[in-house]
Protein backbone atom coordinates (compact mmCIF):
# COMPACT_ATOMS: atom_id res chain seq x y z
CA UNK A 1 0.00 0.00 0.00
CA UNK A 2 1.31 3.03 -0.65
CA UNK A 3 0.77 6.72 1.57
CA UNK A 4 0.16 9.73 -0.23
CA UNK A 5 2.91 12.51 0.28
CA UNK A 6 0.83 14.02 3.27
CA UNK A 7 0.34 11.01 5.36
CA UNK A 8 3.47 10.07 7.35
CA UNK A 9 4.51 6.45 7.97
CA UNK A 10 5.62 6.49 11.38
CA UNK A 11 2.93 4.97 13.93
CA UNK A 12 0.51 7.22 15.86
CA UNK A 13 1.40 4.73 18.79
CA UNK A 14 5.41 5.12 18.73
CA UNK A 15 7.45 5.75 21.25
CA UNK A 16 8.03 9.50 21.48
CA UNK A 17 11.21 10.78 19.57
CA UNK A 18 12.83 14.40 18.62
CA UNK A 19 10.67 14.40 15.44
CA UNK A 20 7.35 13.62 17.77
CA UNK A 21 5.87 16.72 16.70
CA UNK A 22 6.63 16.82 13.07
CA UNK A 23 4.82 13.26 12.92
CA UNK A 24 1.49 14.52 14.02
CA UNK A 25 1.69 17.59 11.72
CA UNK A 26 -0.39 17.16 8.36
CA UNK A 27 -0.62 19.09 5.20
CA UNK A 28 -3.63 20.50 3.55
CA UNK A 29 -3.84 18.93 0.32
CA UNK A 30 -5.64 22.34 -1.27
CA UNK A 31 -4.13 24.66 0.87
CA UNK A 32 -0.76 23.26 1.45
CA UNK A 33 -0.18 24.70 4.81
CA UNK A 34 1.02 22.28 7.64
CA UNK A 35 -1.23 21.87 10.59
CA UNK A 36 -1.27 19.59 13.57
CA UNK A 37 -3.48 16.52 12.59
CA UNK A 38 -6.22 16.73 15.72
CA UNK A 39 -6.98 20.78 13.24
CA UNK A 40 -7.63 19.09 10.15
CA UNK A 41 -10.24 16.85 8.72
CA UNK A 42 -9.33 13.27 7.43
CA UNK A 43 -10.70 12.13 3.83
CA UNK A 44 -10.36 8.22 3.44
CA UNK A 45 -11.60 6.33 0.28
CA UNK A 46 -14.07 3.54 -0.10
CA UNK A 47 -13.47 -0.01 -1.29
CA UNK A 48 -15.35 1.15 -4.28
CA UNK A 49 -13.15 4.53 -4.39
CA UNK A 50 -16.42 7.02 -2.74
CA UNK A 51 -14.41 9.86 -0.81
CA UNK A 52 -15.61 10.14 2.58
CA UNK A 53 -14.93 12.02 5.63
CA UNK A 54 -12.96 10.45 8.47
CA UNK A 55 -13.87 12.27 11.12
CA UNK A 56 -12.08 9.85 14.15
CA UNK A 57 -8.69 9.52 11.14
CA UNK A 58 -8.75 6.00 12.20
CA UNK A 59 -9.91 4.36 8.96
CA UNK A 60 -7.52 2.00 7.32
CA UNK A 61 -5.42 2.44 3.97
CA UNK A 62 -4.77 6.20 2.61
CA UNK A 63 -5.92 9.17 3.68
CA UNK A 64 -5.96 12.86 2.79
CA UNK A 65 -6.01 15.49 5.18
CA UNK A 66 -7.92 19.18 4.43
CA UNK A 67 -7.77 22.26 6.87
CA UNK A 68 -10.11 24.74 4.72
CA UNK A 69 -13.62 25.92 5.48
CA UNK A 70 -16.99 24.57 3.69
CA UNK A 71 -16.88 27.11 1.71
CA UNK A 72 -13.59 26.93 0.28
CA UNK A 73 -14.02 23.23 -0.35
CA UNK A 74 -17.50 23.71 -2.14
CA UNK A 75 -15.36 26.23 -4.10
CA UNK A 76 -12.41 23.22 -4.75
CA UNK A 77 -15.19 21.10 -5.76
CA UNK A 78 -16.65 23.06 -8.35
CA UNK A 79 -13.14 23.84 -9.86
CA UNK A 80 -11.97 20.97 -10.05
CA UNK A 81 -9.05 21.73 -7.77
CA UNK A 82 -10.29 19.11 -5.13
CA UNK A 83 -10.61 16.29 -7.67
CA UNK A 84 -7.11 17.12 -9.16
CA UNK A 85 -5.36 17.40 -5.01
CA UNK A 86 -7.16 14.02 -4.21
CA UNK A 87 -5.77 12.00 -7.01
CA UNK A 88 -2.30 13.81 -6.48
CA UNK A 89 -2.62 12.33 -2.58
CA UNK A 90 -4.28 8.89 -3.72
CA UNK A 91 -1.53 8.52 -6.62
CA UNK A 92 -4.06 8.84 -9.32
CA UNK A 93 -6.84 5.57 -7.85
CA UNK A 94 -10.66 6.01 -9.17
CA UNK A 95 -12.39 7.89 -7.84
CA UNK A 96 -15.69 8.91 -6.67
CA UNK A 97 -16.29 12.77 -4.94
CA UNK A 98 -19.75 12.98 -3.77
CA UNK A 99 -21.30 16.22 -4.90
CA UNK A 100 -22.58 16.23 -1.17
CA UNK A 101 -18.76 15.79 0.38
CA UNK A 102 -18.72 19.23 1.92
CA UNK A 103 -22.19 18.42 3.92
CA UNK A 104 -20.96 14.75 4.65
CA UNK A 105 -17.87 16.26 6.33
CA UNK A 106 -19.85 18.79 8.39
CA UNK A 107 -22.06 16.22 9.55
CA UNK A 108 -19.69 13.91 10.50
CA UNK A 109 -17.26 16.61 12.44
CA UNK A 110 -21.11 17.18 14.04
CA UNK A 111 -21.45 13.72 15.10
CA UNK A 112 -17.82 13.37 15.82
CA UNK A 113 -19.03 16.38 18.77
CA UNK A 114 -22.41 14.92 19.62
CA UNK A 115 -19.65 11.43 20.51
CA UNK A 116 -17.38 13.28 22.91
CA UNK A 117 -20.45 15.21 24.42
CA UNK A 118 -21.78 12.23 24.87
CA UNK A 119 -18.27 10.16 26.58
CA UNK A 120 -17.86 13.37 28.84
CA UNK A 121 -21.45 13.70 29.98
CA UNK A 122 -20.92 9.95 31.04
CA UNK A 123 -17.85 10.74 33.05
CA UNK A 124 -19.21 13.56 35.03
CA UNK A 125 -17.44 16.40 33.10
CA UNK A 126 -20.59 18.42 31.24
CA UNK A 127 -22.86 20.67 33.17
CA UNK A 128 -26.33 21.57 31.85
CA UNK A 129 -29.10 23.55 32.85
CA UNK A 130 -28.95 27.66 33.00
CA UNK A 131 -29.07 27.76 36.53
CA UNK A 132 -26.36 24.83 37.43
CA UNK A 133 -24.18 26.44 34.60
CA UNK A 134 -24.50 29.94 35.77
CA UNK A 135 -23.23 28.67 39.38
CA UNK A 136 -20.73 26.78 38.45
CA UNK A 137 -19.47 29.41 35.79
CA UNK A 138 -19.43 32.05 38.30
CA UNK A 139 -17.20 29.51 41.02
CA UNK A 140 -14.92 29.20 38.14
CA UNK A 141 -15.92 25.31 37.48
CA UNK A 142 -16.67 26.01 34.09
CA UNK A 143 -13.77 25.77 31.56
CA UNK A 144 -15.81 26.11 28.13
CA UNK A 145 -19.15 27.24 27.65
CA UNK A 146 -21.38 26.54 24.62
CA UNK A 147 -24.24 27.42 23.48
CA UNK A 148 -26.69 26.25 20.39
CA UNK A 149 -27.42 28.26 17.58
CA UNK A 150 -31.01 29.15 18.33
CA UNK A 151 -30.14 30.20 22.25
CA UNK A 152 -31.65 33.21 22.84
CA UNK A 153 -29.10 36.38 23.23
CA UNK A 154 -30.17 37.27 26.55
CA UNK A 155 -29.79 33.93 27.90
CA UNK A 156 -26.42 33.71 26.39
CA UNK A 157 -25.17 37.49 27.78
CA UNK A 158 -26.26 36.13 31.37
CA UNK A 159 -24.33 33.12 31.12
CA UNK A 160 -21.30 34.42 29.17
CA UNK A 161 -21.15 37.31 32.22
CA UNK A 162 -21.35 34.53 34.54
CA UNK A 163 -17.82 32.99 33.23
CA UNK A 164 -16.02 35.90 33.17
CA UNK A 165 -16.77 36.15 36.60
CA UNK A 166 -15.51 32.48 37.57
CA UNK A 167 -12.85 33.44 34.84
CA UNK A 168 -11.56 36.90 36.30
CA UNK A 169 -12.29 38.09 32.75
CA UNK A 170 -14.09 40.98 33.88
CA UNK A 171 -14.65 43.53 31.09
CA UNK A 172 -12.33 41.44 28.31
CA UNK A 173 -15.63 40.62 26.43
CA UNK A 174 -14.92 36.82 26.34
CA UNK A 175 -17.65 34.88 25.36
CA UNK A 176 -19.04 31.10 25.25
CA UNK A 177 -19.09 29.73 21.77
CA UNK A 178 -22.22 29.44 19.68
CA UNK A 179 -21.97 26.25 17.68
CA UNK A 180 -23.51 25.38 14.22
CA UNK A 181 -25.57 23.41 16.12
CA UNK A 182 -29.63 23.90 17.27
CA UNK A 183 -30.66 23.12 20.46
CA UNK A 184 -32.56 19.40 19.01
CA UNK A 185 -29.12 18.90 17.61
CA UNK A 186 -27.75 18.91 21.04
CA UNK A 187 -30.01 17.59 23.06
CA UNK A 188 -30.10 14.37 20.18
CA UNK A 189 -26.01 14.17 21.17
CA UNK A 190 -26.68 14.26 24.79
CA UNK A 191 -30.03 12.20 25.11
CA UNK A 192 -31.48 15.29 26.96
CA UNK A 193 -34.57 17.53 26.45
CA UNK A 194 -34.43 20.61 25.18
CA UNK A 195 -30.22 21.08 25.67
CA UNK A 196 -29.94 24.99 24.61
CA UNK A 197 -26.28 25.84 26.84
CA UNK A 198 -24.07 23.18 28.27
CA UNK A 199 -20.66 23.70 30.20
CA UNK A 200 -17.42 21.75 30.17
CA UNK A 201 -15.80 21.32 34.00
CA UNK A 202 -12.65 21.99 34.63
CA UNK A 203 -10.22 24.07 36.81
CA UNK A 204 -6.32 25.38 35.76
CA UNK A 205 -5.04 22.03 37.57
CA UNK A 206 -7.08 19.75 35.13
CA UNK A 207 -8.14 21.17 31.54
CA UNK A 208 -8.29 17.73 29.85
CA UNK A 209 -12.10 17.28 29.74
CA UNK A 210 -11.95 21.10 28.09
CA UNK A 211 -9.24 20.26 25.85
CA UNK A 212 -10.95 17.35 24.12
CA UNK A 213 -13.90 18.82 23.40
CA UNK A 214 -12.32 21.93 22.78
CA UNK A 215 -10.66 19.65 19.43
CA UNK A 216 -13.22 18.47 18.68
CA UNK A 217 -15.25 21.85 18.56
CA UNK A 218 -12.71 23.90 17.01
CA UNK A 219 -12.86 21.73 13.64
CA UNK A 220 -16.28 22.19 13.47
CA UNK A 221 -16.55 25.37 14.17
CA UNK A 222 -13.80 26.00 11.79
CA UNK A 223 -15.38 23.93 8.62
CA UNK A 224 -18.65 25.51 9.33
CA UNK A 225 -17.11 28.93 8.72
CA UNK A 226 -17.93 30.47 11.90
CA UNK A 227 -14.54 30.45 13.80
CA UNK A 228 -14.22 34.50 14.94
CA UNK A 229 -11.60 34.54 17.72
CA UNK A 230 -9.50 32.43 20.19
CA UNK A 231 -10.52 30.49 23.29
CA UNK A 232 -7.92 31.40 25.97
CA UNK A 233 -7.01 30.25 29.80
CA UNK A 234 -8.26 32.84 31.83
CA UNK A 235 -4.29 33.85 31.67
CA UNK A 236 -4.49 34.70 28.47
CA UNK A 237 -2.91 31.29 27.20
CA UNK A 238 -4.09 29.63 24.09
CA UNK A 239 -6.34 26.38 24.78
CA UNK A 240 -5.75 23.59 22.39
CA UNK A 241 -8.28 23.68 19.99
CA UNK A 242 -8.84 27.24 18.94
CA UNK A 243 -12.17 26.78 19.50
CA UNK A 244 -13.61 30.31 18.57
CA UNK A 245 -15.65 32.10 20.70
CA UNK A 246 -18.33 33.32 18.20
CA UNK A 247 -21.38 35.45 18.76
CA UNK A 248 -23.40 33.76 15.71
CA UNK A 249 -24.19 30.72 14.85
CA UNK A 250 -25.83 28.32 11.64
CA UNK A 251 -28.35 26.45 11.28
CA UNK A 252 -28.72 22.80 12.44
CA UNK A 253 -27.35 19.81 10.13
CA UNK A 254 -30.26 17.99 9.37
CA UNK A 255 -27.98 14.92 8.78
CA UNK A 256 -26.69 14.79 12.21
CA UNK A 257 -30.20 14.96 13.74
CA UNK A 258 -31.43 12.68 11.11
CA UNK A 259 -28.58 9.79 12.21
Amino acid sequence: MRTPPNERLTSDIASPSPSAKAESERRCILSGETSARDRLVRLAIAPDGLVLPDAAAKAPGRGAWIGVTRAELEAALADGHLRKALMRAFKGAPLAIPDDLPARIEAALARHLGDRLGLELRSGNIVMGSARIEEQARSGRIAVLLHASDSSEDGRRKLDQAWRVGNDAEGSGERGTVLPLDRTALSVALGRDNVVHLGVAGHPGDMRAAQRVLQAVSRLVHFAGNDRTRATHDDGRDLPGDAGRSSGGATAIDEYVKD
